[in-house]
């Protein structure tokens, strides 16, 4: 039995501190199919999974959205990656939290970011008929993404795995 997946909506739910709405998101990762994954190439081996902008031609982003109250932190990341890029995943450790301000209403947000180990790409997701999603270097989010903040927590995704080993049976879906 296949379900049908659906993205939550509202904002009844969302969780503030200070007035500032708790945004969460992911960087899908995942390293090109055969390569060996050293300290030294891993920006060449690196895929990263980055989505559309609702608001179209304003460059590429990683998918985040509200932490809610029914929900732990790293949940959100990973329900708000799947409406929004259609992938599922492991969850890893957060990259760290940055305060920024929205392009589109100068409000005040509270982000975290987490890396995600891409396990599966979904043909149907919530958010499909809204959004592109599209595997790039590091060095093309680096040029089209528009937020400051999700260049920074790239960097340090990078700077980690650069320090990690890894196991290429982990990488592969």
């Amino acid at each position: 039995m296949v379900g049908i997946l659906v993205a939550r909506s509202g904002r009844q739910l969302q969780r503030y501190n200070k007035g500032q709405r708790i945004v969460v998101g992911c960087i899908p990762y995942r390293l090109k199919g055969g390569m060996k994954a050293s300290s030294k190439n891993i920006e060449d081996a690196l895929e990263v999974l980055v989505i559309s902008t609702q608001r179209k031609g304003k460059g590429v982003l990683f998918p985040k959205g509200g932490w809610e109250l029914d929900e732990s932190i790293q949940d959100a990341a990973r329900r708000e990656t799947m409406e929004e890029a259609g992938v599922l995943g492991t969850v890893e450790s957060e990259l760290g939290k940055w305060c920024f301000k929205s392009k589109g209403n100068d409000a005040l947000y509270e982000g975290h970011m987490f890396p995600l180990l891409v396990k599966e790409q979904l043909d149907l997701w919530p958010e499909k008929d809204i959004r592109q999603r599209y595997w790039v270097s590091v060095s093309k989010v680096k040029e089209q993404c528009p937020y400051v903040w999700m260049k920074e927590a790239l960097d340090m995704l990078v700077t980690r795995l650069k320090s990690t080993p890894l196991k290429m049976e982990d990488l592969s879906y």
